[in-house]
């Protein structure tokens, strides 16, 4: 008998990354050859997303384009969207099994006959059943990696659906987070990224639903010892639990780099209310303000929202200030959205979309500027970048430690090593063109 065959297709976060990559890994130990999307493959695996726009239509699409491929291919569609939606995603046409939270992590055993099937079978469950954590982490570009460390969420944010689709916060022990620290080192993995729902929760329950009495600040400094690995970078983290005693950690450790993301999603503390956001903005500036009193070369991100039900054009530009005068390097810009089974969904107030794209054309143009003036302050000096294996058209990219992207002529022997580069200008793109610097290079 041929050995079957598996493709991916993965929306939405680095968490959903790693997790794909660890049933990958599952499908592998029980005889699936891995198989790129559009080369064709027996089995495809779509992990949804429920915080995009359109999930519904997203999931439609993907389930025709691996049909187009091959179409008698069994379809299976997990993730968030599948623990929202299951009897919605089960009648789209094609689709063969459908496995909510607590069955994803099963899959190869639902997978001895993979024939097409008349009914999708939909294995759905309470939210409130999914109180284990599994660990995950992704691996394929062969120089970062992603690694969850901690899943759910007990926050009830009135835009947010992620609680309904992972469950309460939960996370991995210590113990088990060096483990897979240091096998990402041995395969040869210079950077890892710290992923999860609520990464700043770590600490809060385990496998077996008690309290493990660690928590983020402990996790930080006990990956920092880890030998082979060259960089871990923070992903997300919220601001009421980015505490400044793992602010100065970060500043003074040896692996941890200067880079944070930080969710702010309204810069109007009225709007935050509403949102039932944990902090206001006094205390966001606080933390952006002792970020960049430790770390003054730190790249900040930040997440926000527009369109929020009820936010006036006076509280929309009370958030384009606030952004306009801190001192961060660039956003990620979301339009708000309806969402069933929300708070926001029955507020009143509803912003029009197109003023909600214009809002959100206004910040991404904000964004633009700040990227371009963070850079602009780099230019002219020297900094470590971990190179990737992608040739792209005769180039090659990597990254600062605090997130610039740095482009060069492709050098095959510079490939997943750390070298100083001198930053010498911009692309057209509006990347920083580099420059080896004479310094020895710290190769693999």
């Amino acid at each position: 008998m041929n050995q079957p065959s598996v493709a991916f297709h993965t929306l939405g976060c680095k968490l959903n990354f790693s997790e794909t990559s660890a049933i990958g890994r599952q499908l592998k130990e029980a005889g699936f050859a891995k198989r790129e999307f559009k080369d064709g493959a027996d089995v495809y695996v779509i992990n949804t997303c429920s915080v995009t726009d359109n999930a519904d239509k997203e999931c439609r699409k993907i389930v025709r384009d691996a049909l187009h491929v091959n179409p008698e291919a069994f379809i299976v569609v997990i993730g968030c969207y599948a623990q929202l939606k299951p009897d919605e995603i089960g009648a789209i046409e094609g689709v063969d099994l459908v496995l909510g939270a607590k069955e994803k992590f099963n899959l190869p055993n639902y997978l001895d006959v993979i024939t097409k099937r008349d009914t999708a079978l939909v294995n759905s469950c309470e939210v409130d059943d999914v109180n284990f954590f599994v660990d995950a982490y992704s691996a394929g570009d062969r120089t970062r990696a992603f690694l969850k460390v901690q899943d759910g969420c007990d926050y009830s944010c009135t835009f947010c659906t992620i609680p309904l689709a992972r469950g309460k916060s939960r996370s991995d022990s210590i113990f088990n987070v060096m483990n897979n620290a240091r096998k990402l080192a041995r395969e040869g993995i210079k950077e890892i990224v710290l992923t999860g729902v609520n990464l700043g929760d770590f600490g809060k329950g385990n496998a077996g639903g008690k309290q493990h009495g660690a928590n983020f600040r402990q996790l930080i400094e006990e990956l920092d010892q880890v030998e082979g690995i060259e960089r871990f970078r923070i992903s997300s983290i919220e601001p009421n639990l980015l505490k400044d005693e793992s602010i100065e950690f970060v500043a003074k450790s040896k692996r941890f780099v200067p880079h944070f993301h930080i969710p702010l999603q309204s810069g109007s503390n009225t709007i935050l209310k509403k949102m039932k956001r944990r902090y206001l903005r006094e205390l966001y500036a606080s933390r952006v303000e002792s970020i960049k009193r430790h770390m003054p070369h730190a790249c900040i991100g930040v997440d926000v929202i527009v369109g929020f039900p009820g936010e006036t054009e006076q509280e929309f530009m009370e958030t384009f200030n606030f952004l306009q005068q801190l001192d961060i390097s660039y956003l990620h810009v979301f339009t708000y959205s309806e969402r069933a089974n929300t708070e926001a969904l029955n507020m009143k107030g509803v912003v029009p979309v197109n003023e909600r794209r214009r809002r959100n054309k206004m910040l991404r143009n904000l964004s633009d500027k700040k990227l371009r003036a963070f850079y602009e302050q780099h230019v002219g000096s020297v900094r470590e970048v971990l190179f990737e294996h992608e040739n792209k058209n005769g180039m090659m990219s990597g990254y600062t430690d605090n997130y610039i992207k740095v482009i060069l002529p492709y050098q095959p022997e510079l490939c997943n090593t750390i070298v100083p580069v001198y930053l010498d200008s911009f692309s057209a793109e509006g990347h920083i063109i580099g420059e080896p610097t004479k310094q020895r290079a710290t190769a693999i």
